[in-house]
């Protein structure tokens, strides 16, 4: 039985972070969960993805494609490459331990989570919350 799961993304020069569920680790459910993100923004707000090399990732040829989007991998065992999202992961953990069924968890959980990352102040943000800084950069492109 597949656990259900979520898919994390992290805008790096904010540190904004989404979380999109998703049913299964599968590339279909990858594949819908980014194109979900993308089409949620104004076009311009995601230029690039990093990836770890998960087979959830197969569908990066289509994405590319499609959205117009180049994705890069990072090396094996390599999360510093990916250390802004790593670190969000690891505040996320903070509320639903690895392991987690994300089928059990609500969407009002998950918002509750999410909503406590992304309005922390950050030393790296000038004090400003990645909320902040993204709603700023996002409003620019509009």
């Amino acid at each position: 039985q597949t656990k259900a799961c979520v898919a994390t993304f992290i805008e790096r020069k904010s540190r904004f972070y989404i979380i999109l569920p998703m049913v299964d680790r599968s590339s279909h459910s990858m594949e819908h969960a980014i194109r979900t993100l993308y089409s949620s923004f104004p076009s311009g707000t995601f230029q690039t993805m990093t990836t770890d090399r998960g087979k959830e990732f197969s569908c990066h040829e289509r994405i590319q494609d499609s959205l117009g989007i180049p994705m890069y991998f990072a090396d094996p065992y390599s999360s510093w490459q990916r250390g802004s999202n790593e670190n969000a992961n690891g505040l996320l953990r903070e509320f639903f331990p690895k392991g987690t069924n994300f089928g059990m968890i609500n969407k009002t959980e998950l918002d509750y989570a999410l909503s406590r990352i992304n309005n922390r102040p950050r030393k790296c943000l000038a004090w400003k919350t990645a909320y902040e800084v993204f709603s700023e950069e996002v409003l620019r492109l509009i």
